[in-house]
């Protein structure tokens, strides 16, 4: 007898297919993790220059695109028409995006740079006096709190013993490693400049073709998937660059304010290492919820080797200048750009921190809240297919007011 096969059981057989494909997948990542992510590490730093590249592109494309805009509109105005308009506004885009860039990683080589370097070389000078005049403020300020005082000495001696050890034993002995990791680093360093120096070209090739790369990208979607899977796919896209665009670029905004602000009141109350800690405070106040913490531990050590009451300043500072940060500069800047409720957006940081590191903490929050995007979307539709409510009011149970509403049923029916 002759099985006739129809076209559902070719689909049947190609979904059984690549199931048994992605289960043989994850169980080779999950027992040969290290080597995958090996190869990652590998891919990744052959691919560098495209991803500086396309970073770069990607902050600069609202002035990319501002500019290209209003040249356009500019070339074309009233009963003119330039011939080459839009070449020519490209060019301008180009040449203005560049300069942009050039004059931001300008200001950082010669305005930040040798400030930080200044501050890091004073810090080392500074640190044997530091331990001395913080153990002559604890003799003073605990004198008559001997438990505490005794307490803090042997911190202060365990602290400075420990330097003394770490230096004879790790670092003298270790001179040649040291050497051979610091020749290793500055190696690094030199290819790390040359993948940033080509991606600032590949930045300029992809800001020129990026309509073009969009368009076939379209035309691709829609002609291998159904008009309601591309239309889909296609609003799915320009969602995840609105987060995207609007949670990173607003977060740089925002913590660049952040960072000046604070270098201005440090300045107007002339406290130490102004430079560097408005540094460490501005760029870790990139990420969310734990940025502050991370940029002002740090940054009151720094400040406590100098003068412990300028480091108990700085810390009343930083709280209420985060409390300004999170209740009014950042809803402002920022909006609702993510949709995420406080314990998603902790938890997504805490994620993509342990498994990607700073970058993780970064991107987390857009990450997740794409996805979790994409997973309501998918839950509502299920539901509205199986004729139920998709409002979550609507299966949200009132433990509170539980009592009260059978005490109306009973009321209204008399039956509990």
């Amino acid at each position: 007898m002759r099985i006739k096969l129809e076209k559902q059981h070719y689909q049947w057989g190609m979904t059984a297919f690549l199931v048994i494909c992605a289960g043989l997948a994850l169980f080779f990542i999950i027992h040969r993790f290290d080597d995958v992510k090996g190869a990652g590490s590998l891919f990744v730093q052959v691919l560098s220059p495209f991803i500086y590249g396309l970073v770069m592109a990607y902050l600069l494309c609202p002035v990319y695109n501002w500019t290209v805009s209003r040249f356009y509109r500019l070339l074309n105005r009233g009963s003119r028409k330039f011939r080459h308009d839009m070449t020519f506004s490209k060019a301008i885009g180009s040449i203005v995006s560049l300069a942009v860039l050039v004059i931001v990683i300008t200001g950082v080589i010669w305005m930040i740079i040798p400030g930080l370097i200044d501050s890091i070389v004073n810090v080392v000078d500074l640190i044997p006096s530091a331990m001395t005049t913080l153990s002559e403020w604890v003799n003073v300020t605990f004198r008559n709190i001997p438990v505490a005082k005794e307490t803090m000495d042997e911190w202060i001696s365990y602290f400075t013993q420990f330097a003394m050890d770490f230096a004879k034993e790790k670092i003298l002995p270790g001179t040649e490693s040291i050497a051979i990791g610091i020749s290793t680093t500055i190696i690094g360093a030199v290819g790390a400049v040359m993948d940033f120096f080509i991606g600032i070209i590949i930045c300029m090739y992809f800001l020129n073709i990026k309509d073009t790369l969009a368009a076939q990208a379209r035309k691709v979607i829609v002609a291998f998937c159904k008009e309601e899977t591309a239309q889909e796919i296609l609003e799915g896209a320009a969602y995840t660059n609105r987060t995207f665009g609007g949670f990173i670029n607003g977060k740089i905004i925002d913590s660049i304010i952040i960072g000046v602000i604070c270098f201005l009141f440090m300045s107007l109350f002339g406290w130490e290492y102004t430079l560097l800690i408005s540094c460490i405070i501005g760029i870790t106040n990139i990420i969310p919820f734990f940025g502050p913490f991370i940029g002002a531990i740090p940054s009151a050590l720094l400040l406590l080797m100098v003068n412990p009451m300028h480091a108990v300043y700085f810390l009343i500072f930083i709280l209420l200048l985060q409390q300004f940060d999170g209740n009014i500069l950042g809803p402002k800047i920022l909006g609702d750009t993510t949709g995420l409720a406080s314990f998603w957006v902790l938890f997504s940081i805490l994620v993509g921190g342990g498994l990607f590191g700073f970058v993780g903490m970064v991107l987390g929050v857009p990450v997740f809240a794409v996805i979790y995007a994409y997973c309501s979307r998918g839950v509502n539709r299920r539901l509205k297919k199986k004729g139920f409510s998709d409002n979550l009011s609507d299966y949200r149970v009132d433990r509170y007011r539980t009592g009260e509403r059978r005490k109306k049923d009973k009321d209204d029916t008399g039956i509990e």
